[in-house]
């Protein structure tokens, strides 16, 4: 089903950003997406980051817990991982071109979200992921709409690796020389899973 607000704001932009923000944060121990760096939850500083790329963001996650943030979808296949989270963004929405970024990566900058749309833009594949830091990063990339179908299949396998989706269909998987190269850190693609990562992030 369509998002609700699609208006002329996501005609302009010609994509949509979903922060995926549903996550169990076992071992964190607290929901990660409500901790706080510099007085701004992660969850509003994933949500400003992608605003300087689309005007046109939701968040994929609980609305009872997350609604107040901003606008708000739920998966549609409940406690399949990250995968569900793609695909309900994917299901819900109505540009081509969508940008994925998990919610606990705080040290992402507008900058590489901005020179990656721009390859995906310049690319066929539906699927531009970028790979770094020690593998390839699928919950920072950029998805297009048609992917939703597939990965609904692989999610009725039960299978629910995010993997498989670039078995299935065309990508692109940037490499780190060439992120290096355009003068990016890997360090932004830090994430913070546990206590002792969320304190080095901390300044």
């Amino acid at each position: 089903m369509a998002l609700a607000n699609s208006d002329k704001r996501t005609a302009n932009s010609g994509i949509s950003a979903f922060i995926l923000a549903g996550g169990r944060s076992s071992r964190m121990g607290s929901d990660k997406a409500l901790l706080r760096i510099d007085k701004r939850t992660l969850l509003e500083r994933a949500l400003h980051t992608v605003s300087t790329i689309t005007p046109t963001s939701y968040i994929v996650g609980s609305k009872q817990r997350y609604g107040s943030f901003g606008e708000t979808m739920e998966d549609i296949y409940p406690g399949c991982g990250p995968l569900g989270g793609i695909h309900a963004a994917l299901t819900a929405t109505t540009t081509g071109l969508n940008l994925i970024l998990s919610v606990d990566m705080p040290l992402m900058t507008p900058e590489f979200l901005r020179w990656l749309v721009e390859k995906a833009r310049a690319s066929e594949e539906w699927i531009v992921l970028p790979e770094v830091a020690g593998g390839p990063q699928p919950l920072c990339a950029t998805y297009r709409r048609a992917v939703a179908a597939v990965a609904e299949e692989v999610l009725q396998t039960g299978d629910y690796k995010i993997a498989r989706l670039f078995e299935r269909v065309p990508t692109r998987m940037v490499a780190e020389t060439e992120i290096l190269g355009a003068g990016f850190s890997p360090e932004i693609f830090r994430n913070v899973n546990t206590p002792e990562e969320y304190a080095q992030c901390r300044p």
